[in-house]
Formats: C-alpha cells, sequence, structure tokens
C-alpha cells in the first residue's frame, strides 16, 4: 500500500506545479471582436483574423486648388494639413482642414523634385520621399529629404538627405512604364526608423523595407509582404495605438484603405489586416493623414481618362471609428 500511496502524492505534487503554468499560458488566435473569425478564448493575436467586405463613403470631399493639382503625399501637422506635387514644384503647401484652402506656401530651396511621392514625420523633423521610381524602375538616385519643423517654420531650411537603395534590387535594367516591383509612394517615420511601403506594379503587393532616420547612404533592409491586392500610394502610422492606415488603388482605379493594427513592436504583418473599399471610382487616391487615429483626411490627384472621365483634385474627410472601436 506504501508504494500506491507514494504514487498517488506524486501525482497531486505534479499536477499542482503544472496547473498555474496551464492558467497562464498563451493562446494564439484572432483577438478582434469585429472579424469573423473571433476566438474569444485567444490572448495573442496570431495575424489570422479575416473580416466581411466592407466599403465606406467620405463624410465630406472639397475641391483643391490648381496649384496642388497632383497633390501626393500629406500629413497633419500644426493644426494644418501639409501636402506636395508629384512633378517639379518644390514648394510645400499648408492647407487648411475645413476648407481645403492654402493658408501658407513653403519654398524648399537648394532640393529638386525628381519625383516626391510621399511626406512623412516625427516629433523633431518633416521627411520628403523623393523616391517614385515607375518609368523605369532603374533609378540610382532614390532619397528621403529630411527638414527641421523649427527651420521650415522660421524659414531657414537647409535640408538633410537620406539616400538608399533596395537590398534586394540587383537588377538596374529598364522596365516597361509602371512595371516595376521597386516603385514607392508611402512611408511611415517612427522613433526610432523609416519604413517603406513599395507599389508593386506586377504583384499587386506592397514590400516593407526599414531604413535609418539618419542622414547618409543607406541600405534599405527587406522585412516582408503584405498581400494587398492593389497598389500602394499613401501611408499613416499612429505609433502609440499600433495603428498603420494604407492608401491605394485597384488597377481599374478603384481606391481602398488598408489598415494595419494590433501588432507586434514594428512587425506589421504579425498583426490584423484589412481593406476598405472607399466609395470614390475613378478616384486616384495620393496622401491619407490623421491627428488622433478615427477620422482620416485623403488627397486626390487630377485624373483625366481620354476626356471621357475627369476627376479634379480634392480633399475628402472618412471616418473609420466603427471599423478600429475595438
Amino acid at each position: 500500500m506504501k508504494p500506491l500511496l507514494t504514487l498517488i502524492q506524486f501525482s497531486v505534487f505534479l499536477f499542482l506545479l503544472i496547473l498555474p503554468v496551464q492558467a497562464f499560458a498563451q493562446i494564439s488566435g484572432c483577438t478582434d471582436s469585429m472579424s469573423l473569425n473571433y476566438n474569444s478564448m485567444a490572448t495573442q493575436n496570431d495575424g489570422s483574423c479575416t473580416y466581411q467586405a466592407s466599403s465606406v463613403l467620405p463624410k465630406a470631399s472639397i475641391p483643391l486648388g490648381s496649384e496642388v493639382k497632383e497633390t501626393s503625399g500629406l500629413i497633419f501637422w500644426n493644426g494644418k494639413l501639409w501636402t506636395h506635387n508629384d512633378n517639379d514644384d518644390t514648394n510645400l503647401y499648408a492647407l487648411s482642414p475645413s476648407d481645403g484652402s492654402i493658408v501658407e506656401t513653403y519654398p524648399l530651396p537648394g532640393i529638386t523634385n525628381t519625383d516626391w511621392e510621399a511626406i512623412s514625420q516625427d516629433e523633431n523633423y518633416i521627411y520628403i520621399g523623393d523616391f517614385g521610381n515607375n518609368t523605369r524602375g532603374n533609378r540610382t538616385d532614390l532619397k528621403i529629404y529630411k527638414i527641421s519643423k523649427k527651420d521650415l517654420l522660421a524659414g531657414t531650411v537647409q535640408s538633410e538627405i537620406i539616400n538608399f537603395t533596395y537590398e534586394d534590387q540587383t537588377d538596374f535594367s529598364a522596365s516597361k512604364p509602371n512595371g516595376t516591383d521597386f516603385d514607392c509612394e508611402a512611408f511611415i517615420v517612427s522613433s526610432s526608423e523609416i519604413f517603406l511601403f513599395t507599389k508593386q506594379w506586377q504583384s499587386q503587393q506592397t514590400a516593407v523595407y526599414s531604413l535609418s532616420k539618419e542622414a547618409g547612404d543607406r541600405i534599405a533592409k527587406y522585412e516582408g509582404t503584405i498581400k494587398t491586392y492593389g497598389m500602394i500610394t499613401d501611408a499613416t502610422y499612429m505609433e502609440s495605438e499600433r495603428l498603420i492606415v494604407l492608401s491605394g488603388y485597384s488597377p481599374l482605379l478603384q481606391p481602398f484603405l488598408f489598415l494595419l493594427y494590433d501588432f507586434e513592436g514594428t512587425d506589421f504583418m504579425s498583426g490584423n489586416k484589412r481593406k476598405i473599399n472607399l466609395e470614390l471610382p475613378f478616384h486616384q487616391i495620393e496622401g491619407i493623414t490623421t491627428e488622433k487615429g478615427k477620422e482620416y483626411y485623403l488627397t486626390n490627384e487630377y485624373f483625366n481618362f481620354n476626356q471621357a472621365v475627369e476627376v479634379p483634385q480634392k480633399l475628402h474627410h472618412v471616418d473609420l471609428g466603427d471599423y478600429l472601436t475595438s
């Protein structure tokens, strides 16, 4: 009888030892209650959430002036919207969020505009991405201008330059127009580094690259690819909320927003991914920004297709609160 008692005592001891580990074990799954495959038992998001097809109609759409006919990027800073063109114009334009009017024009002397495609910011600097590469896909002068906010407002702009190449682009042969996967129109700036979101014309996806914020010659490190099923044109980032919203459009010019949220650190592929169509057919959305993460501003550049379809440049106001409540 003594050996049996010893075995029972050992079993009880082992059970009590394992119980706390089981009680606090992480359960991976979809943690978003708004998804189709929400797992109420999940304690750790594994990025598997799927969603019902959705679309959103802007609360307002306001015509923009001819000075920003080719608006191609957007940030919210100092109570204003800031944009630029993707032609040879080297000005920044501060817009009123309420009516889209140009409040101030800021010339940026000493720099050129080969193909400015995006603008981003951190606490002290504005960054302008001169990295459009859709014509032949073989640019070797990709760069990001880094401009002090303090100097910009004082009218004493002296930009720094971050030159870069993609670590996995080894072939610089010319491609056909709009035929490369090494084009870029979107980036964000975190507290520590820059992240590029490419506009992949062939695969209809976006590749994510990380890049140093310091001026000099840099290599953009490949981090992964996100299946967006469309071409990405801009990005806005709420670092404290772990939230990125990308803008883009399909080959048939159906614009959409692509939400990335509840990810771990800067592994943007690890969290939720949700695509929301914009009820703005044939609008070439090129800029997106937000002040607090629920209400978004977007701009589209002028579009004309064989005189049959003409869409003027506009500022749009979109509420995503219903999609981000969780």
